[in-house]
């Protein structure tokens, strides 16, 4: 159960990604059978497409998307005028050129004008033709009735391999700035050396590394053009899934080198910024709370704030001087509330060599399941170990249904069940400093923190399984 909504709206900025102060686009199009009509040119932007501009079809099905400003280069495409994509095009070759098509054929589609343009198509014609050649040596296995004839096929297979491997690289070698050549080295996969067999699970590791190391070979991450295909934003994923440990050193190290080779990318760098200030927000993976720091005090404090909206920084300010509060490893925010008789509950008035900390609420369903999970753990190993359970309602003004939830449940008499009272929710408001809720990281809940006996964190964000494995190795560490 949310207990808030940390959703961080880091997309606007003070460029605008298309209109820039460069010369004008201007591409005429002729799209038959469309007459007396509009039609759309759209952009694939991250994992986004949009619609960047809107061109009239004359009787003759002639029109002309023609703007005062240059469009970053880039894969776009025509949408019809019921909203369905036609065809893809490069946008490049100084943006002035022409464009021919007949939707009765999207795959012939014609440029005048656009030597980039037609370098894809080319080598879209002959992969197809070497794509068909593969599927036909794959059909041709069933055929093979002998172990010689099927080396041979596959032999042949790798011989068409090779052949497309020799296209991208020849397209790559003669016309390295532009666009397809572009499209090519992002779409290259890493290949291993050869003679490289995993028999072992150090060989895994090894091919894994060989593939972390190489997976960025020839990409410039300062390329703004990089934004403008379908292709560079999984790949980042995919990276970042399989390639990058979730260890939040690790995350960094990957994140720093995207970051500082981008700088001077007009797009690309406030891209990735935020993409990646977005993605940590709120991240998957424990202890990663480390990555969203690292990028406020090496990017955003030193001056890569004027990227964000004034709501976006409230945001982002507020929820890194949260976790600034919460680091593993510093003591923790006092704790001085009212228990479920009325008495005072100091959190740090318990003695005890491990305290855990739940924020819970007494109508959240999930609460309702795990707290038994943590009582019947606590009385079996817990209780033994000297572990005190300090249960912070985080909504105080249901007394009766905490009384009426931890009475049912006849939960330990060593708990303390505790909540603040609204005098002293108003008491705190008055004084204008932050509540518990604003010191504690408590997005979701129940959220549980581990102290030890000075009151030092110990682990948060860990589950209940995760707590029990590491209570017992602290405890069996310090005897």
């Amino acid at each position: 159960m949310k207990i808030y909504l940390l959703f961080l709206c880091l997309s606007i900025y003070t460029t605008s990604v298309f209109c820039q102060t460069k010369p004008t686009h201007n591409i005429s199009v002729k799209i038959t059978p469309y007459v007396n009509c509009d039609i759309y040119l759209g952009a694939y932007y991250g994992n986004k497409q949009t619609i960047v501009d809107t061109a009239h079809l004359n009787e003759k099905s002639e029109g002309h998307f023609k703007n005062k400003y240059q469009l970053t280069d880039g894969l776009y495409f025509v949408v019809s005028p019921d909203k369905k994509m036609l065809f893809d095009f490069l946008m490049t070759d100084g943006q002035q050129f022409e464009i021919i098509a007949d939707t009765a054929n999207r795959n012939d589609v014609k440029f005048t004008g656009s030597p980039d343009n037609d370098l894809l198509k080319d080598y879209s014609q002959k992969t197809t033709a070497i794509i068909k050649e593969n599927a036909f040596l794959v059909s041709t296995y069933k055929t093979a009735k002998t172990r010689a004839d099927s080396i041979l096929i596959s032999d042949k297979q790798q011989l068409s391999n090779a052949k497309l491997d020799k296209l991208k690289d020849s397209i790559i070698r003669v016309a390295p700035k532009s666009v397809t050549a572009l499209l090519l080295t992002l779409g290259k996969q890493v290949k291993l050396p050869k003679g490289n067999i995993l028999k072992t699970k150090q060989d895994t590791l090894n091919a894994v590394q060989f593939m972390r190391k190489h997976y960025w070979d020839d990409v410039p991450f300062n390329d703004d053009r990089l934004l403008y295909t379908p292709f560079f934003e999984n790949k980042i994923d995919t990276y970042y899934k399989y390639y990058v440990s979730p260890v939040s050193d690790s995350v960094i190290n990957a994140l720093q080198y995207m970051l500082l080779y981008a700088r001077t990318g007009k797009e690309m760098y406030p891209y990735l910024l935020l993409k990646f200030t977005n993605q940590y927000f709120n991240p998957q993976h424990a202890g990663q709370n480390k990555v969203l720091l690292y990028l406020f005090n090496n990017f955003f404090l030193r001056g890569d704030t004027t990227l964000l909206n004034p709501a976006a920084k409230k945001m982002l300010f507020d929820r890194v001087y949260q976790l600034m509060a919460n680091e593993v490893g510093d003591k923790t925010p006092p704790l001085d509330m009212t228990d479920i008789n009325g008495k005072p509950a100091s959190l740090y008035n318990i003695s005890s060599p491990y305290t855990l900390i739940v924020f819970w609420d007494p109508t959240c369903p999930h609460c309702q399941k795990e707290l038994p999970r943590i009582d019947s753990i606590y009385r079996a190993k817990w209780k033994a170990l000297g572990v005190k359970i300090y249960c912070m309602n985080v909504n105080g003004g249901l007394i009766n249904e905490m009384k009426n939830y931890v009475n049912n449940k006849h939960f330990n008499n060593d708990w303390i069940f505790a909540y603040q009272t609204d005098e002293a929710q108003q008491a705190i408001a008055k004084q204008g400093v932050p509540n518990y809720l604003q010191l504690y990281d408590i997005a979701d809940i129940p959220t549980l923190y581990l102290l030890d006996a000075e009151k030092h964190i110990i682990a948060k964000d860990l589950n209940i399984d995760q707590l029990d494995q590491l209570i017992g190795l602290k405890s069996k560490a310090g005897k």
